[in-house]
């Protein structure tokens, strides 16, 4: 295994930019993910590491090589793809040897890996069997084998579960998660889908319109996010939104003005932002609680447009009285609300988030010590 160097890549299709000076080091053995919109550059970012493309600009480092201008088979690397890509004549165990024979490599050694990696993926009852033969989570774990017999210095995942069913998706994330961890391997993994970066990352990359926007873990992405685009991307249901004004500024301590919210203290710095400036206040679905009516400047009132219960959660849709914008609440446990209902909520300031409205970009300091 190798760690990975991407210094200033950029790359572009004729005039027309699509990676925008990409710095990024994955450490030996981290599982990284990278996440964002359709079209932010990620299976772009994948392919140059793969050298399916050329870099326009930049360096790829893999271990101590420079790999920038080196051909997929020298960079050490093996890529699992959505599409799985077998070959549907040959049999399970002739997929995962066919790499190896090209190497010409010995039998025993092939065959010792075949056996492994099929050992390891629990798919031994299928070496006989071709690909239509198998369910998708199982095509999914014979391309996934294919990678892990080449012994490689590195891991590139292409959204590998977006084929799959919901039931699949969960079973087959955890199946990978426990691969890294048993081979300590260096894995690179594109998905568009957050929860599968939360659950399975070391740190995310979080990209936006070929820029990385973010690196952290999921927890520092979720909890500290740099500005509005990553607060509304990473998190499901996303960050609810309010635009405000900046009332007034101490050392750690901003109050805004809030539609539908009053003043509200919150424990951040402002930095250089004065009375007046516009703001953006950011409060996540589980982060308001019920409570009941009083005079409180910390309650909002709420009106209910519509409650779905899954069982073990409540997620309520409507608008916070003297707001327009839409707000969806995030409730443990089922809550028998009613449509049309009016309800308190309290929200905890340092749980807030403060952003500037044009920037986007979070005021800093966002809890006191």
């Amino acid at each position: 295994m190798a760690g990975l160097n991407l210094n200033g890549v950029t790359k572009s299709f004729g005039h027309h930019s699509i990676l925008h000076g990409i710095d990024l080091d994955v450490k030996e053995g981290e599982f990284v993910v990278l996440v964002g919109p359709s079209g932010c550059g990620k299976s772009t970012l994948l392919r140059l590491i793969a050298g399916l493309e050329s870099a326009t600009s930049g360096q790829i480092t893999i271990g101590d090589n420079d790999v920038t201008t080196a051909p997929p088979g020298d960079r050490g690397i093996a890529m699992v793809f959505q599409s799985y890509a077998l070959y549907p004549h040959m049999t399970v165990a002739k997929n995962l040897s066919f790499g190896l024979e090209n190497l010409k490599m010995s039998r025993a050694d092939i065959d010792r890996r075949v056996e492994e990696a099929a050992r390891m993926l629990s798919i031994e009852p299928l070496l006989q069997r071709r690909p239509k033969q198998l369910s998708g989570g199982q095509r999914q774990r014979v391309a996934i084998g294919r990678a892990i017999v080449r012994d490689p210095s590195l891991f590139l995942f292409d959204e590998p579960l977006s084929n799959l069913d919901a039931a699949l998706r969960v079973q087959t994330r955890g199946e990978i998660s426990r691969l890294h961890k048993r081979l300590g391997a260096t894995m690179v993994y594109v998905t568009h889908d957050q929860i599968e970066a939360m659950t399975m990352a070391d740190r995310i990359v979080v990209l936006n319109a070929g820029r990385v926007e973010q690196v952290g873990t999921p927890l520092e992405l979720f909890e500290t996010p740099a500005n509005k685009f990553v607060a509304g991307f990473i998190g499901s249901p996303q960050m609810n939104f309010f635009d405000g004004t900046l009332t007034s500024a101490d050392s750690g301590t901003v109050t805004v003005d809030v539609p539908g919210f009053g003043l509200v203290s919150l424990p951040v710095e402002a930095g250089s932002s004065v009375p007046g400036h516009p703001i953006v206040l950011g409060i996540r679905p589980n982060h308001f609680s019920l409570t009941k009516p009083d005079n409180s400047a910390a309650t909002v009132r709420f009106h209910v447009d519509y409650a779905e219960s899954v069982g073990t959660e409540t997620y309520v849709y409507g608008k916070v009285v003297g707001n327009d914008i839409s707000v969806v609440l995030h409730l443990p446990d089922h809550v028998a609300i009613a449509d049309g209902s009016e309800l308190q909520l309290s929200v905890d300031p340092s749980r807030c988030h403060v952003f500037d409205r044009e920037s986007g970009v979070s005021f800093v300091g966002r809890r006191k010590a």
